[in-house]
């Protein structure tokens, strides 16, 4: 008689926090239900842009999410765990460019949303093969390529401004800025007073969902721009 073979533990899962994942777990449903009444109020917009662009953030809101939950949350094989990490953090690329298009969509003129959606999702797509050829690239690369590509939206910052209005562009930066702290306690893994329970990386996983509420309200005001 014989039995599988037990899934081998790395040190990344015996030394994992208990809360591991679970923000992002919680997220995933969350961003379910908001994406679902998001993308109902944008049918009633004139014209596809509204629904189409609205969808499309969604979608990597709840890949992002979902994805991560999966990945942080399951004691994975070798060869799971390889496939989820490539997983996880091409997620975040697309989930960058995924914030973008509705803003772009909603609130540039068609030439600059043009270029901008290029420019994005260009990038997203460069990062996402760097991503699958170097998994395990070190932090001090990942993370700043997340910000160059996140920070690509002060290009159109005076356009929103005129178009969307002062309190989706605060939201905007605000949520820009949220992101940007939570890279670098990516980097850093930093802050990380309760290892065994809240770790560096739950530090990193709040400032992702605080962001995404600021961009998510910011969204409706785009629509109604």
């Amino acid at each position: 008689m014989t039995t599988s073979a037990p899934l081998r533990l790395r040190p990344v899962d015996i030394g994992k926090p208990r809360m591991r994942g679970w923000l992002h777990a919680y997220a995933f449903f969350a961003a379910l239900v908001c994406g679902i009444v998001l993308c109902s109020i944008a049918a009633t917009r004139p014209g596809w842009a509204p629904l189409v662009s609205c969808l499309i953030y969604s979608l990597t809101v709840c890949g992002l999410f979902g994805t991560s939950a999966l990945y942080h949350r399951r004691v994975w094989s070798e060869r799971g765990y390889q496939i989820m990490r490539r997983m996880d953090h091409s997620m975040i690329f697309v989930f960058i460019a995924g914030t973008y298009t509705p803003f772009c969509a909603l609130l540039l003129d068609t030439r600059h949303a043009t270029i901008m959606l290029s420019l994005v999702w260009g990038g997203a797509l460069a990062g996402v093969a760097v991503k699958l050829i170097w998994p395990h690239a070190p932090r001090w690369v990942s993370a700043p390529l997340y910000l160059a590509l996140g920070w690509v939206a002060v290009a159109m910052l005076p356009e929103i401004l005129h178009s969307g209005g002062v309190t989706a562009l605060v939201l905007l930066s605000v949520g820009g800025a949220i992101y940007s702290v939570g890279a670098v306690f990516y980097a850093l893994r930093r802050p990380n007073p309760w290892p065994t329970v809240f770790g560096h990386h739950e530090f990193f996983h709040a400032c992702t969902l605080v962001a995404a509420i600021c961009h998510h309200i910011a969204i409706y005001f785009a629509l109604f721009a």
